[in-house]
């Protein structure tokens, strides 16, 4: 089984998280940030992942540490569960329709983290929810999973289209990467043998 639970405590958010990577989509997520509710509920659908996640933030200054938090506590979690990454396919990409919005998602499970982002968000809120932080949760998201992410909107005039057509396009090109080649699944995709 390819599960990581994760457990953050620090003076600004309290985060326990479960998730398995070979699940079917379910998703128990209470962070305490309505948005970002809504963007895991369709992230762990779309990768097919089940993930259970509660955080207490310090919500009443902002959402910041919250979403930066949450991202690096999910960046972990993939990377405990996917372990030494043998058999998976490591690569996907692919481009998301979200309405008006057209998002490429591009990822390697590297071992080697970093977001590079072209996302504009016309507004700078989505309801109560600071757009600045999508970017601040990919960042802490991709660094700590060790996966070299690449998120481009094509095209988009709707900021919460934008928004969810980057997490549901995370989510399916994850979904491809970490999924088993049954041809390799004993192999490490690198040339290095470690990844």
């Amino acid at each position: 089984m390819r599960t990581a639970e994760i457990r953050r405590d620090t003076a600004e958010t309290k985060i326990s998280l479960q998730l398995n990577l070979d699940g079917v989509g379910k998703a128990e997520i209470d962070t305490g940030v309505g948005f970002l509710n809504h963007m895991l509920i369709l992230f762990a659908k779309h990768s097919k992942m089940d993930l259970s996640l509660c955080c207490k933030g310090d919500t009443d200054v902002d959402d910041h540490h919250t979403t930066e938090d949450i991202g690096i506590s999910l960046g972990k979690a993939v990377a405990q569960a996917l372990g030494e990454k043998r058999g998976i396919r490591r690569y996907a990409s692919l481009h998301l329709p979200m309405d008006e919005a057209l998002i490429l998602c591009a990822l390697d499970c590297s071992g080697r983290g970093g977001y590079y982002g072209d996302l504009p968000i016309p507004s700078q809120k989505i309801g109560a929810f600071d757009t600045e932080l999508v970017s601040e949760f990919m960042t802490a998201f991709a660094c700590n999973a060790g996966i070299t992410l690449h998120l481009r909107k094509v095209c988009g005039v709707n900021s919460h289209h934008i928004v969810e057509g980057a997490f549901k396009a995370l989510a399916q090109a994850l979904r491809q990467a970490v999924a088993i080649d049954e041809q390799y699944k004993d192999e490490i995709p690198s040339t290095k043998g470690v990844l």
